[in-house]
This record gives structure tokens, sequence and C-alpha cells, in this order.
């Protein structure tokens, strides 16, 4: 006997009935109160009298009638905000997905704060991906925050995510990064300004610039790095905290062009226990309510001493920083933290994936938008 396997199901599409229901109470509620309050005093004889009873009386219906128009708006206004954060929020993790927690035997964890409020995404980008040439990270900072800021991040995320696996060195990947930057800025200043067709040295578009830090991991745990702009990440290391490297980083992408030679910054070995701690320059400059700046060195060294995975020690600095900040912190951050789990080189065997792998569980490893906490 064959037995044929039934697809999946489609799920069923809503009544359509709904929504014209709901327009037609949101328009004939507030009108059914109109009506009745204009009813009791053209027809009700009570309405028509002078002395103080009667005026209580009135004054109690028209407030009735004033405090349902009230609450029946105010459900309207409610609903609609519900729907456009829902849409602004599939919209936003889109941009800025979930990383996976494993990849090619590294250990992650992700997290950005917006500074804007409402907003799940802001000006800081990041991203982690695996090609034939090794895990690549691009950490990044917009120039300013908040919705603004989305669709230069947009553009340098979906470059990155491309270039990624086509080039083979991140030369090629920076200049590709940096071209699609100079192409955003163009379209954004020709539909702000129509009339040039340009981009103006004097418009507030050229004075756009973005700071990244792109980062490849090899095989045996050799980082290389390009850094425009962007501080130098942290090297975890037994309970040691110390900057992967200390030479001046190129300037941010955006109002210089790139030299034309582009040499690779070697920052050493990542060996197996070993974290990197990336980083946007809002958590550095947080400071307290007396001006303090937050002490993002000593805070990751007592924390890596206690908490040696990712998850942990980036919840730890989160919860450092917003206790530092008083809940508000003034600029947008994102903090990514890579562990190196791979086994020694002598256990491995088989040739490495060059896409993202599946995880069995995956969960998001981006803490939830967060203000005043």
């Amino acid at each position: 006997m064959i037995r044929i396997k039934a697809g999946p199901r489609r799920p069923r599409p809503r009544p359509r009935a709904r929504r014209p229901l709901r327009r037609a109470l949101a328009l004939g509620l507030p009108t059914m109160w109109g009506a009745i309050a204009i009813t009791y005093k053209l027809t009700c004889p009570l309405a028509q009298q002078n002395d103080m009873g009667a005026r209580i009386v009135t004054s109690a219906v028209f407030f009735a009638v004033g405090t349902g128009l009230i609450v029946q708006v105010r459900r309207s206004l409610l609903r609609e905000l519900r729907q456009i954060r829902q849409i602004a929020g599939a919209a936003q993790s889109a941009l800025l997905r979930p990383l996976p927690p494993r990849l090619d035997g590294l250990n992650i964890a992700a997290a950005q704060l917006s500074a804007e409020r409402g907003a799940v995404v802001g000006g800081d980008l990041y991203e982690v991906i695996a090609t034939e040439h090794g895990v690549r990270v691009v950490m990044g900072d917009v120039r300013g925050h908040g919705i603004a800021a989305i669709g230069t991040v947009a553009a340098v995320l979906g470059s990155f995510r491309e270039a990624a696996h086509d080039e083979p060195d991140l030369a090629g990947v920076l200049r590709r990064l940096d071209r699609a930057l100079a192409r955003h800025l163009r379209e954004r200043a020709r539909a702000e300004h129509p009339s040039t067709g340009a981009l103006d040295p004097d418009s507030p578009v050229a004075e756009e610039f973005v700071t990244v830090l792109l980062l490849e991991i090899g095989a045996d745990g050799e980082l290389r790095a390009l850094n425009c702009g962007h501080p130098w990440p942290y090297l975890l290391s037994g309970g040691g905290v110390r900057p992967m490297a200390r030479m001046d980083p190129l300037p941010p992408l955006g109002p210089f062009p790139l030299p034309t030679e582009l040499p690779f910054v070697c920052g050493g070995q990542l060996l197996a226990g070993e974290a990197l701690f990336l980083y946007t320059d809002g958590a550095e400059d947080a400071r307290d309510g007396r001006g303090g700046f937050f002490p993002l060195v000593d805070v990751l060294a007592e924390v890596t001493a206690q908490h040696p995975l990712p998850q942990s020690i980036l919840g730890a600095v989160f919860t450092a920083l917003l206790r530092h900040t008083g809940g508000t912190p003034t600029d947008d951050v994102a903090l990514l933290v890579l562990r190196n789990e791979r086994r020694p080189a002598s256990t491995l065997s088989g040739a490495r994936g060059t896409a993202r792998p599946a995880t069995t569980h995956p969960h998001p490893t981006n803490y939830p938008q967060h203000n005043g906490v």
C-alpha cells in the first residue's frame, strides 16, 4: 500500500470581515456617543431646566459621553501603535538578525542597545559569517543613532553579507563596503535634494561616516584585521584583558578615500579558551551622573575571571553599564564576544563548510532593546 505524504497545511487566512467591523466600530461608537449627548440636550425635559439639580445631571451626562469618547479614541490609538511596533520590530530584527550561538567552533554572544526610545536597532552594526576564507566579522558604528541611521546600517550590512563570501581578502571586502556607503549617501542626497543631482559638500549627508572593524579568524585561530576609525577589540585570556592591536586605525569610511594599499593587521592567534570582546565606542564613552566614564577594562577583567562564557560576559557587562548610566545611555551600544572552543588541529577532520551551519536549538543572542533598566 502506497502512502502519499501530505504537504504542510497552509495557515488559514484570517477572515477579512473583522477589518470592516473594526472600522465600523471605530467610527460608529464616537458617533453614537455624540448622538446620545445631542438627543439628551434636545429632547430630555431635564436638560431644559436651569436649576442646580438639572445642571448637575446634565454635566454628569456630558462627562460620561466625553469619557466614553476619550476611552474609545485611546483604544484605537493603542491598537494602531501595537501594530506599528510589531511591524517595526520585525523589520529591525531582519536587518540586525540574531547571531547563532555557535559558528565554526566559536561560541558567540551579541547584544545591541539603542539610545533611541522605542527602537531595537540604532546606529551600531555587527555580523559574523563563516566563509571558505575563515570566519569574518564586521563591527561598525554609524554617525548618529536611532531611526535616522538605519538606512546606512542596512547598506553596509547588505554589502558585507555578500562581499564576505566573494572577496578573497579583507581589503576587497573593505573596498566593497566603501563603495556601498558612497552609493547609499549619493542616493540619500538625491532623495533629499532632487535639484542638485549630486552629493553637495555642504550637505549634512556629506558629513556622514561609519567606523568599521573587519576581522578574519582563520582555521588555526590566526587573526587578521582592518580598522577604519573603530576601537580595537580586547583579547580575554586567563582573566587578563589586553587590546588585540595598538596601532592607529585608518580614517572612518565616508569623508576620506581609502588608501591604495590596505595591508591587514595581524593580531596573533586566538587560542582555544580565549575570547575576543568587540564593542562600539558607546560602551567606553558612557558616563554616570558625575561625568565619569564607564571603566570597561576593569569590568571586563573582573567579569572574565568569574564568567568565562560569552553569554555570561555579555550579560554582566551590560548590567554594569546600565547601572553606571542609571539605565539611560546617551549613545547606542553594541557588544560582541567570540570565544574559541575549537579542538586542536590534530583532532580536526574534514573540510570546513562555507555557509552558516544550522543549530539544533537555535536561539537569538541579541538582548532585547532596553531603556531605563
